[in-house]
């Protein structure tokens, strides 16, 4: 079983899926279960190397499986990299959690779910779909360190640690009254990009508009 937390409505056209991983015959037997499911497209399948985050990159597929450990520290810096590169692209984790610090890290990073290799294959296929379009899902074993994080937020100096160091920089920009246009010339981004920064930061601050954005990051500090 998983939960799920803050479901949207799921879109109706395909949904390109990028499979990672360092076990061929697993990656394939992934393969062939989403290869049959309607409204999904696997558009590539990789193994874990120093090309793998490049070629994310350069697909940017709507959800990215990660079969690997979200304990490792390489992991978590994917997620990181990946959510800077791709806003749009949501990273679901099929493995085990070893470490409660470094899932609780990944999750931080902006992993959007995490689901145990043995998840019955209609619970990954609804991941996938959840996550796709901006829910969270995670197995019932993390499910206690998921539900303490959201209750008591980590004790950092950054304020919103939910936030990618690129998020929390176009959001101090809003704090600072510049325009999307402004925002992607002064950090060098197309100004899609910045649209899609501010609207993963609404998701994730539950915000309904650039003026509580404002708001909300000048009274945590943001902003000059």
């Amino acid at each position: 079983m998983f939960d799920q937390v803050a479901m949207k409505s799921a879109r109706t056209d395909s949904v390109a899926v990028l499979i990672a991983g360092d076990r061929p015959v697993y990656r394939a037997s992934l393969r062939s279960l989403l290869d049959g499911v309607d409204a999904l497209e696997v558009i590539d399948d990789v193994d874990m190397g120093p090309d793998t985050v490049s070629t994310i990159h350069r697909l940017c597929p709507d959800v990215v499986i990660l079969h690997v450990a979200p304990s490792s520290a390489a992991t978590v810096e994917m997620i990181t990299s990946i959510a800077e590169h791709c806003p749009d692209t949501a990273v679901l984790i099929v493995s085990i959690a070893h470490d409660r610090e470094t899932f609780l890290a990944a999750m931080r990073a902006g992993v959007r779910g995490y689901l145990s290799r043995g998840a019955p294959p209609e619970n990954l296929v609804l991941a996938i779909r959840i996550v796709q379009s901006g829910g969270l899902v995670f197995d019932s074993s993390t499910s206690e360190w998921v539900t303490e994080h959201l209750a008591q937020p980590a004790r950092v100096v950054k304020p919103f640690p939910e936030l990618t160091d690129r998020e929390r920089d176009v959001l101090e920009l809003v704090a600072d009254g510049l325009g999307t246009a402004a925002i992607a010339h002064q950090l060098g981004l197309s100004i899609k990009t910045v649209r899609n920064y501010l609207s993963r930061i609404f998701a994730k601050l539950r915000l309904v508009d650039r003026a509580e954005a404002a708001v909300r990051a000048r009274q945590a500090g943001l902003g000059h």
